[in-house]
């Protein structure tokens, strides 16, 4: 589940104008053509192309998500909470890691659930990982860095996962995870969810005409939201290309050893808002010498500790326990990071 994803979002709010990826794209157009006017028209076909490239892979996503959303698959989340503590777990982190739906929605559902006394390592398995991966995602992971990366994130966020929920239901009865929710946590949620979760798929939605008007909105919002972030990721990956030196890049996070996917995983937590537009900026460094191993370690840990998945932790938990959260991502990344690097 990716946090960036806008789903409950209706059109006209996704058409609005606001400052944004899209000013952001502007703004750098615009210094480049009075810094540097001959490398603008250049910058523009690079990230034409590559928006081109994605272009299949952006279609996949926004309908497998449209699809889902519409259906009301979301449902079926409600059930890794189920039974047997380790099983939720392993069940949390694995839909944690495939679903795709953002955290704001999950807000109302996880609130609702620790209030009742789900165990928090459930909790804390799908939080950690459900920013890192999702189908759409996983799309542009995988035609833009390659289908073994994907697939290695995938893993890495269900590993992560279990890692956390394992590790908080062994320290369960510690001071670290006693009471661990604030007074009052928000289970308005921003997407606006009043009973998150409930009822049955239909997976035949075209049946339903509201269902019809969820599916279309949903694929609207998706492909505005990909296709701003990537203009922007791959307006910046081809000021990278240009500007940045390769050596100095292959200098911090080339080699080998501990060193490049430590840095990978310290970079990467405070590094990007958004995992869509990581890609092709990790592509970029790739390109100009970063190893393996620490392009795992920044994709993950900057997934984790992106703003809107923190904010989405930080709004029900107390700070010991989203410290927690931020410690299991970062050591998550980095052991990420030396087995891909062992394996790639």
């Amino acid at each position: 589940m990716a946090d960036t994803t806008q789903t409950s979002q209706t059109l006209s709010a996704a058409l609005r104008w606001r400052p944004g990826a899209w000013a952001f794209t502007l703004a750098i157009l615009v210094a480049l053509a009075l810094f540097d006017l001959p490398q603008l028209v250049p910058t523009l076909v690079f990230a034409g192309k590559a928006l081109a490239g994605t272009a299949p892979f952006i279609a996949f996503a926004v309908l497998a998500v449209a699809y889902l959303k519409a259906s009301g698959a979301e449902t079926l989340l409600a059930r890794a909470f189920e039974g047997n503590p380790a099983r939720m777990i392993v069940m949390a982190a694995l839909l944690g890691g495939l679903s795709p739906f953002c955290s704001c929605e999950v807000i109302p559902f996880i609130a609702a659930l620790l209030a009742v006394g789900a165990p928090l390592g459930a909790v804390m398995a799908f939080w950690l990982a459900s920013p890192l991966m999702d189908p759409a995602m996983f799309a542009i992971t995988s035609g833009t860095l390659g289908w073994d990366f994907a697939i290695a994130k995938t893993l890495a966020a269900v590993g992560i996962g279990m890692f956390g929920g394992f590790g908080v239901m062994l320290a369960a009865n510690t001071p670290l995870f006693a009471d661990p929710l604030r007074e009052r946590p928000a289970v308005g949620g921003c997407c606006g969810v009043r009973k998150p979760f409930s009822g049955q798929p239909v997976w035949r939605f075209w049946q339903e005409g509201a269902r019809r008007e969820v599916f279309r909105d949903t694929a609207m919002d998706n492909a505005l939201f990909l296709i701003k972030w990537l203009t922007l990721a791959y307006v910046v990956e081809a000021l990278m290309l240009t500007y940045v030196p390769a050596d100095w890049i292959a200098g911090v996070l080339g080699g080998t050893g501990l060193m490049p996917i430590l840095l990978g995983a310290l970079v990467g937590a405070p590094a990007y808002l958004n995992g869509y537009a990581a890609v092709p900026l990790v592509d970029a460094l790739l390109a100009q010498g970063m190893t393996q191993g620490a392009a795992m370690s920044f994709v993950i840990a900057g997934g984790v500790s992106c703003i809107p998945a923190a904010i989405a932790v930080w709004a029900l938990v107390k700070p010991r326990v989203f410290a927690a959260y931020i410690g299991f991502a970062l050591i998550g990344a980095i052991i990420a990071g030396l087995l891909w690097q062992a394996v790639a």
